[in-house]
C-alpha cells in the first residue's frame, strides 16, 4: 500500500522554488562559497553541488508537514554541500529548515533541537581551537552557532509566543464563556426574584377579590353586597399601589420618584389586619428587633404567603402567627385549620406560594417545612420557616402582636 505524503503547504512550497531559483542563480554567475582547490573540497566539480541544493529544496516542501524528516535529511545535504564548492542558498535554507523544525516540530523535538545545537556550537569552538591553536579556529565554532544554533533559539522564542498567545486567547475564552454563564445565572435568578415578589405582592390581594366577588354574586343580599365590593375595592387599591412598587423597583428609581421602600416585620399589624378584613381570624405572636434587611423581607413574605393559602384552602377557625427570634436564627410559624382534601379551594392557586417560600428560605441558608400536624386544637396546616441571621445585630426581646 503506497504511503501518501502530506500535501505541502502553499508557503513553503514558494519558500522551496525561491531557495532552489536563488541557488540557481548563484551557480550560474559561478559564486561559490570555497574556492576549487580548496582542500575540503573532495568534488571540485562545479555541477556536484546542485544535488545538495535540489535536495535542500525539496526538504523545505516538507518544513510545516515532516519538520523532524526536512531536518535530518536537510542535515545530510548540508554536510554534503561542504564537502563540495558550497552554495550559500543550500546554507541559508538549511537555517530556515533548523527554524522550523523547533516552530512547527513536537514540543520533545523544540526542547532538544536548541540543547543540541548548543552543545555543537561549544564543541565546533572548543575543539579546533584546542586541536589548531589558532585564533582563526574559532570562526567554526561561529559559522556553528550562525548556521544551527541561532535559527533554533529563534524557533524556540517564536513558538513560546504562539504558545502564550494560543493560551492568552483560549484564557480569554473561558472567561467570556464564565462570564456569560454568570449573566445567564443573573438572569435567571433576576427573574426568580421578580416572579417571587410578583406572586407574594398580588396573589393576596387577587385572593381576597375573586372570594369575595364570589360571594357577592352568590348571595342576593345587597348588604352582603356593598360589604363585598368595599373590601374588593380595598384590595384592589392595595393591589394597584404593591404593583407600583414592583414597577419603580424594576425601574431602579430612574424615574421622577424612587421605589417605595421594602416590608418590614413593622407591616406585620397591617398584614394581619387586612388578613382580618378579608375574612380570617389572625393572631399575631411577634417578638424581633431589628434584622438584616433580608432577613425581614423573607418573614413578611412567608407570612403574607401563609395568610393567602390560609384564606384559600383554610377552614372555619383561628390563623396563628408567631415569629421566635434565637441567638442566631429567626423561627417563623404560621398554622391555620386544615382544609383537607376533599373541597375545592375558594380562589385558584398555582401551587407557586410553597415554591417561593421554600426558595427564599433557601436563599438566606435556612430550613422550610410545610405540611398538615396534629396540635390540640385539631389538625391543622403549620408553615415553619428558619431564617439564620447573618453579621446581624443582637435581637431585642421586645413582644409585639395581639389578637386582631
Amino acid at each position: 500500500m503506497a504511503v501518501r505524503l502530506p500535501h505541502p503547504h502553499r508557503h513553503d512550497v514558494r519558500i522551496a522554488l525561491g531557495g532552489l531559483l536563488g541557488g540557481l542563480l548563484l551557480y550560474g554567475v559561478g559564486l561559490g562559497l570555497r574556492a576549487a582547490d580548496d582542500p575540503i573540497v573532495l568534488w571540485s566539480d562545479s555541477r556536484v553541488l546542485l544535488v545538495p541544493l535540489v535536495v535542500m529544496a525539496g526538504c523545505e516542501l516538507l518544513r510545516r508537514t515532516m519538520p523532524r524528516t526536512g531536518l535530518l535529511i536537510g542535515t545530510a545535504a548540508v554536510i554534503a554541500d561542504y564537502l563540495t564548492r558550497g552554495s550559500l542558498a543550500t546554507v541559508l535554507m538549511f537555517t530556515d529548515l533548523m527554524y522550523a523544525a523547533v516552530l512547527y516540530g513536537p514540543p520533545a523535538s523544540a526542547r532538544r533541537i536548541p540543547w543540541i545545537t548548543g552543545l555543537l556550537t561549544v564543541a565546533g569552538t572548543v575543539v579546533p581551537l584546542a586541536v589548531w591553536r589558532e585564533p582563526e579556529a574559532l570562526l567554526v565554532g561561529v559559522v556553528v552557532g550562525l548556521v544551527a544554533l541561532m535559527p533554533a533559539a529563534t524557533g524556540w522564542i517564536v513558538r513560546n509566543h504562539r504558545d502564550t498567545a494560543a493560551a492568552e486567547r483560549l484564557r480569554a475564552e473561558q472567561t467570556a464563556l464564565l462570564a456569560e454563564m454568570d449573566r445567564t445565572q443573573a438572569v435567571t435568578a433576576e427573574r426568580a426574584r421578580m416572579a417571587r415578589e410578583l406572586h407574594d405582592m398580588v396573589a393576596n390581594h387577587l385572593s381576597a377579590i375573586a372570594i369575595h366577588s364570589t360571594a357577592a354574586l352568590s348571595l342576593d343580599d345587597p348588604g352582603t353586597s356593598k360589604e363585598a365590593l368595599s373590601v374588593i375595592r380595598e384590595n384592589s387599591v392595595e393591589g394597584l399601589a404593591e404593583m407600583r412598587r414592583l414597577i419603580g423597583i424594576l425601574r431602579d428609581g430612574s424615574g421622577e420618584r424612587a421605589p417605595a421602600a421594602a416590608p418590614t416585620l413593622d407591616g406585620l399589624g397591617a398584614l394581619v389586619e387586612g388578613a382580618c378584613t378579608n375574612g380570617l381570624d389572625v393572631t399575631l405572636d411577634a417578638a424581633h428587633g431589628k434584622l438584616p434587611a433580608p432577613v425581614e423581607l423573607a418573614a413578611y413574605r412567608i407570612v403574607q404567603e401563609s395568610l393567602t393559602n390560609a384564606l384559600k384552602h383554610a377552614s372555619a377557625g383561628r390563623v396563628v402567627v408567631t415569629l421566635t427570634p434565637l441567638d442566631a436564627s429567626l423561627t417563623v410559624r404560621v398554622t391555620s385549620p386544615y382544609g383537607g382534601d376533599g373541597g375545592a379551594p375558594r380562589a385558584p392557586g398555582s401551587g407557586a406560594g410553597l415554591v417561593g417560600m421554600r426558595e427564599r428560605t433557601a436563599l438566606l441558608g435556612g430550613s422550610f417545612e410545610a405540611g398538615p400536624e396534629d396540635s390540640p386544637d385539631g389538625k391543622v396546616w403549620s408553615v415553619r420557616a428558619t431564617l439564620p441571621i447573618a453579621q446581624g445585630p443582637p435581637i431585642a426581646q421586645g413582644p409585639q402582636g395581639g389578637t386582631a
